[in-house]
């Protein structure tokens, strides 16, 4: 089965606010992809972690570990074509963005399996070495129905 491309998104602040309230580990992406730090270099690929490597070199980390509960409502697609008009700063973030990009399409299989794999072990209270780094999931999944009715009942009233 050939599974969708991914695409980079922007998630609505007052959703990860929300969220943040609950956990403050959490603050942008889901599985969170964040840049690499020194420290990132030595670890190991593991069932919450992956380093996103474009030829040779390490440009980007995902941590599965901080996998939030998005839906359509709450995220917006970030345009990643480079355009005549964006500044150098613009294009850089755009290159990066589509390298990191490149990398996920090009490892969809592992990275979907890895989060199949998390996501149950956690759930199943399995004792695991990768269990203290997680959020709680279903608290998660919890705070997301409960954001989004409020959603819905505040555009219902307006």
């Amino acid at each position: 089965m050939t599974q969708s491309p991914l695409y980079v998104y922007r998630i609505d602040m007052k959703y990860i606010r929300n969220l943040h309230n609950n956990d403050d580990r959490i603050f942008s992406v889901s599985p969170q992809m964040l840049r690499p730090k020194k420290k990132h270099e030595k670890m190991r690929d593991k069932i919450d972690f992956k380093k996103i490597i474009h030829n040779g070199v390490l440009i980007g980390v995902l941590n599965f570990n901080l996998m939030i509960p998005v839906e359509a409502a709450q995220i917006q697609r970030i345009d990643t074509k480079i355009r005549k008009l964006d500044n150098m700063d613009t294009r850089k973030k755009k290159e990066l963005l589509n390298k990191e990009l490149e990398w996920c399409n090009q490892h969809i299989s592992d990275l979907t399996n890895t989060a199949n794999i998390l996501y149950p072990k956690y759930n199943s209270d399995e004792n695991f070495t990768a269990r203290k780094q997680c959020l709680n999931f279903k608290r998660m999944e919890q705070e997301c129905e409960k954001y989004n009715s409020r959603i819905k009942k505040d555009q219902q009233a307006h």
